[in-house]
């Protein structure tokens, strides 16, 4: 099922096209959700550096900016809604960090996407074992679309 996916850009920042958002989070949530469930929707904002450091300060209290931003839906038990939430990626850090790292930048894209989108399903890395899950389930999804495990140290070249 194809997810509904609301996609918000600032200003001159780089990032692939909605359809390619639009597949890895329907891919996440594929995986995910149970069959029958209503067609999940998330907000994905695509922001710079300086909007990326205003939130992490503000919701981490965390000076700069990071890579992804989860924020789940917090809807009363009695809404019948299938918003997951709203995802936010730096597009600058995304580009640093895939560069820094040796990392394929569209496979970075994609890696931070199901990322942020499990979060929202309610994974999370504060443990070894909930880590080593979310990180099982980040690499079987990211193959789906030809990405290698983000947790490999890519080989150096020689």
């Amino acid at each position: 099922m194809t997810a509904d996916v609301h996609v918000q850009r600032d200003a001159g920042v780089e990032a692939p096209d909605d359809d390619s958002f639009r597949r890895w989070i329907s891919a996440t949530c594929d995986l995910l959700q149970q069959p029958g469930a209503q067609r999940p929707e998330v907000s994905l904002r695509i922001s710079d550096s300086n909007q990326m450091t205003q939130l992490n300060q503000r919701f981490r209290d965390r000076p700069g900016p990071t890579n992804v931003l989860s924020f789940p839906a917090d809807l009363p038990a009695d809404v019948d809604c299938p918003l997951l939430g709203d995802i936010v990626i730096c597009a600058p850090l995304v580009a640093q960090e895939a560069m820094e790292q040796g990392k394929d930048t569209r496979c970075h894209w994609a890696h931070l996407t199901v990322h942020g989108v499990l979060h929202l399903l309610g994974y999370d890395h504060q443990t070894s074992a909930t880590a080593d899950a979310m990180e099982r389930l980040e690499a079987n999804i990211l193959g789906q679309f030809g990405c290698p495990d983000p947790y490999l140290s890519p080989v150096p070249e020689q």
